[in-house]
């Protein structure tokens, strides 16, 4: 599970900066995406080899995020970003170990 987290967070990590840069001021709540994302990456790098503990983080980010909704007038890019996301938020919950 540690290793699923890491490369799905490296794999989005080019694609935050952008996303911000460019659809922030319209959608500034990826603006908090973009720090909670920053907060998942230093929880991720602090646990090493171990699973990190990320609930707190992932309930941050359905909130801020309306559970995933991609906004009707974002790039690829932002939509990536949110589909993947999602997608490792509901790997990390299916987790046996965090039932």
């Amino acid at each position: 599970m540690a290793n699923t987290v890491k490369v799905t967070l490296d794999e989005l990590a080019p694609y935050i900066p952008i996303v911000d840069r460019i659809h922030g001021p319209a959608h500034p709540e990826f603006h908090e995406v973009r720090d909670i994302f920053n907060k998942l990456v230093e929880i991720t790098d602090a646990a090493g080899e171990e699973c990190p503990e990320l609930k707190e983080e992932f309930a941050q980010l359905r909130k801020v995020t309306n559970n995933y909704e991609v906004p009707c007038d974002v790039c690829e890019s932002f939509e990536e970003v949110y589909q993947k996301l999602e997608k490792l938020d509901k790997t990390y919950s299916g987790c046996p170990s965090r039932s």
